[in-house]
């Protein structure tokens, strides 16, 4: 129906670096379905995180406000209740919005039982809720979570087990029995059902995976084991530590967000097999991808809904002798994918290389369905680049990311602010006398600290000047002026 306003699938995976697909480069995964979802769309190829944990990222994507803008820079946070995510904006203005998955803006009710997450007013009508698979092995607290109800229905028990040739790996449930199935089933219901009526829907897939711990189904990562050489070891230069803040020693040594995976105790195989864990992950993911743009072609309404797939920040991955996350600004911390597509209105197979927030997201789709932009968001619409009414390979001069004590796992906390521009980054941790500078263009990899380095002091200052303004820029713009004085 022309005028009708579109459909929006969003799909959001946890803790997925930009380089784990096929069309991002990685010629050992296996992604088709991801791959065919860029060709119909637009690839962001320098797309940026937030917040390098999961809620402050999650609450500042889905308001299109910075971390300590929202108030809630920490994961263990809940959101205050007069935030305004996009999801409500858009269920106001008639469209009907659903989740499977995690939401994680809040945290569950302390001392509660059953214990689920509390909820702000956030637009969801549908809410099938399952923060992560492991609730379901505590029977205090399973009946919240809807994953486990979905396993008891067809009679099967949740439960991981060992994998012989690593430690670090366990094999988890079959791919017709896993979480990211049960999500994707959820979305598929939904928008079967959504077929029905003359209504727009939002359904947001959060998928738990690839998050850690490392546990595919053994039927996905069978083929990587199998081929366990072809994996390439970690980028990890020895001693580049040493000029590095304190917190990237003690992730190295597996304490605090490294959760026990020493970097230091791990053979050449334990990184391969870990990397080949969390690709199977991701190949899991990209199957249950197809599932559902299948079944919007099936119902026909592909044409006119708005896909979007993209992840809440990355995975160190042993890169830089570091697992997991922390207050760490790597490129496969902080870089993540993006893909936007609308077989209907924008034009696909293209890719930018303009640098753009995940706080981008929420404006571009009020703007897509013409509704007024809210007042407090603080991001850039993409549509007149999507549209192909602005250039495509230019958006932002930079891209800003914080850790402000945003995990509880470390006795000392860590507040640190990266900015990144197109050929340089730079990461001020606040209180400390020790820092990172990169220059991009000549050391891609980022193994060379130049922070202390006098030749680069005048970069050094540029970018110090720069992080000022964009601390300054992230000063919440509400309450509004209402007076020309």
């Amino acid at each position: 129906m022309p005028g009708k306003r579109p459909n929006i699938l969003w799909i959001c995976t946890d803790q997925q670096r930009f380089d784990t697909l096929g069309c991002y480069g990685n010629a050992l995964v296996h992604t088709p379905n991801v791959d065919a979802l860029a060709s119909t769309g637009v690839l962001f190829e320098s797309a940026y995180c937030q917040s390098t944990v999961c809620t402050p990222s999650r609450a500042s994507f889905l308001t299109g406000r910075y971390p300590r803008t929202t108030r809630c820079r920490q994961n263990g946070q809940s959101i205050p209740s007069d935030e305004v995510l996009v999801t409500r904006l858009l269920a106001e203005a008639g469209t009907t919005c659903g989740l499977s998955g995690k939401l994680h803006i809040s945290v569950c009710n302390p001392g509660a039982a059953p214990v689920r997450e509390r909820r702000i007013n956030d637009g969801y009508s549908v809410f099938n809720w399952s923060h992560h698979p492991h609730i379901a092995s505590d029977k205090g607290n399973w009946p919240t979570n809807e994953y486990n109800l979905w396993l008891m229905e067809k009679g099967v028990e949740y439960k991981i087990t060992p994998l012989p040739q690593s430690q670090y790996v366990r094999i988890g449930m079959p791919g017709e029995f896993h979480q990211t199935t049960w999500c994707a089933d959820r979305a598929i219901a939904f928008m079967q059902y959504a077929s029905r009526f003359d209504r727009p829907w939002l359904f947001s897939v959060n998928t738990f995976d690839p998050h850690h711990p490392f546990d595919p189904p053994e039927e996905f990562l069978r083929p990587y084991l199998e081929r366990l050489d072809e994996i390439p070891l970690p980028n990890y230069v020895e001693g580049e530590l040493e000029c590095k803040p304190s917190w990237q020693n003690v992730d190295h040594n597996g304490a605090s967000g490294g959760r026990g995976m020493a970097f230091t105790k791990m053979s050449a195989r334990d990184h391969r097999v870990c990397r080949a864990a969390y690709w199977a992950m991701t190949d899991l993911i990209d199957r249950q991808v197809g599932r559902m743009l299948d079944a919007l072609d099936r119902t026909g309404q592909l044409e006119n809904t708005i896909v979007i797939f993209m992840s809440d920040h990355g995975e160190m991955l042993g890169d830089h002798g570091i697992y997991l996350k922390g207050p760490h600004f790597y490129e496969p911390a902080v870089h993540v994918p993006l893909i936007v597509s609308w077989p209907g209105r924008i034009a696909g197979g293209r890719r930018s290389t303009a640098l753009v927030e995940l706080t981008d997201l929420a404006p571009t789709l009020l703007e897509a369905v013409n509704l007024p932009r809210h007042p407090g968001m603080q991001g850039r619409s993409l549509l007149s680049l999507l549209d192909g009414k602005a250039e495509l390979n230019r958006h932002r001069d930079d891209v800003y990311c914080e850790f402000y004590n945003a995990s509880s796992k470390y006795g000392e906390q860590a507040f640190a602010t990266m900015v990144r521009d197109d050929k340089s980054k730079i990461v001020v941790f606040h209180g400390c006398e020790i820092g990172e500078l990169y220059d991009l263009e000549r050391d891609p990899a980022e193994t060379k600290n130049l922070w202390a380095d006098p030749a680069a002091a005048p970069l050094k200052l540029r970018l110090l000047k720069l992080t000022c303004d964009r601390m300054a820029r992230t000063v919440d713009p509400l309450p509004p002026r209402e007076a020309v004085w």
